[in-house]
C-alpha cells in the first residue's frame, strides 16, 4: 500500500472511509500495516500497556521512544503521535515537544485533544511546520476534570458547541481531526460542518474513518471492553491457550522435540 500524504488524505473526505489503528511498537505496527491508512501512536498505551488507570502519566520520553518504534515497523504508512498530557500547556511549550518529536522520530503529525480552547496553539504549531490532527469530543487526557468518561452531543447546545469546536481547529489548520464518544447523529453533522476528513471512534457510521485501539480490537486487553469496541479477536484466549500448551511440553519434555534441535 502506497504511503498517504496529507493531501491525498484530505481527498478522502466524503469518499472511502479511511482506516485509522493504533500501534506501539515495531512489532505490530508491521502486522497492522497493511491493512491501515494511518497508525496512531496513541498515549491509550499508557493503559493498555502500561497498566496505568488513565492516559496522564505517559511522558515525552515514552511516546517518542513508541512512535519511533513505531515508524520502524511501518516506514511506509502514515503515522500520527499523540501529544502526552502536560507537553502543550502552552505555544512555546507545544511547540518545542513539537520539535522533538519531529526530530527524534519520521512521525508525519501529532494529535492535540481540544476544541475552539486549543485553536491558537494549533494554529502555532501548523504556523511552524507541524502537521497537526484535532481531537475533539470525550477527551481521555480530561477524565479527571470531568469526573470520568462522558458522552458528549447529548443536547443541541452541545452538538453545536462541538461544531464550532471543529471548525475552530480546521481554521487553525487542522487537516484531519478524531470525534470520540459522541451520539452518532451528532457526530455526523461534526463531519459535514468541515471539509477535512473527520475520524470516529465511539461516534457511529456517519464520519469520513474509523479508529479503534488495536489491542481492544484484537480481543488482548480483558479489564474493560468499551461499547463502540468490536472485537475481531478473542486475542486474550489465544495467546492463554498458545502459552498453556507450549508449558504443557516444556513441562512433559515434549518440547524441544528433534525438529526443533542442532
Amino acid at each position: 500500500m502506497k504511503k498517504l500524504t496529507i493531501g491525498s488524505i484530505l481527498k478522502r473526505k466524503n469518499g472511502e472511509p479511511l482506516v485509522m489503528i493504533t500501534a506501539y511498537d515495531a512489532l505490530f505496527a508491521r502486522l497492522l500495516a497493511p491493512s491501515a491508512d494511518i497508525l496512531l501512536v496513541g498515549d491509550s498505551l499508557n493503559m493498555s500497556f502500561g497498566g496505568n488507570p488513565d492516559t496522564l502519566s505517559i511522558t515525552m520520553e515514552q511516546m517518542i521512544y513508541h512512535t519511533a518504534a513505531v515508524c520502524k515497523g511501518a516506514p511506509h504508512t502514515f503515522v500520527i503521535t499523540d501529544m502526552p498530557f502536560g507537553s502543550y500547556t502552552d505555544n512555546a511549550t507545544a511547540l518545542a515537544n513539537a520539535i522533538r518529536v519531529y526530530r527524534e522520530t519520521p512521525a508525519d503529525a501529532v494529535k492535540i485533544e481540544g476544541g475552539a480552547d486549543k485553536a491558537e496553539l494549533v494554529r502555532h504549531l501548523t504556523a511552524n511546520g507541524i502537521a497537526v490532527c484535532g481531537h475533539i469530543g470525550l477527551l481521555p487526557q480530561a477524565v479527571r476534570a470531568e469526573g470520568g468518561y462522558k458522552v458528549k452531543g447529548k443536547s443541541e447546545d452541545e452538538a453545536l458547541s462541538l461544531i464550532a469546536d471543529a471548525r475552530a481547529i480546521e481554521a487553525a489548520g487542522a487537516f484531519i481531526l478524531v470525534i470520540e464518544g459522541v451520539k452518532a447523529d451528532v457526530a455526523e453533522r461534526v463531519a459535514r460542518s468541515v471539509s477535512v476528513p473527520v475520524i470516529g471512534i465511539g461516534a457511529g457510521n456517519g464520519v469520513d474513518g474509523q479508529v479503534l485501539v488495536f489491542s481492544d480490537m484484537l480481543g488482548f486487553y480483558e479489564p474493560f471492553v468499551p461499547k463502540f469496541v468490536k472485537q475481531y479477536l478473542n486475542g486474550a484466549a489465544a495467546v492463554k491457550e498458545a502459552a498453556g500448551r507450549y508449558a504443557a511440553e516444556v513441562r512433559s519434555r515434549a518440547f524441544p522435540d528433534e525438529n526443533y534441535i542442532y
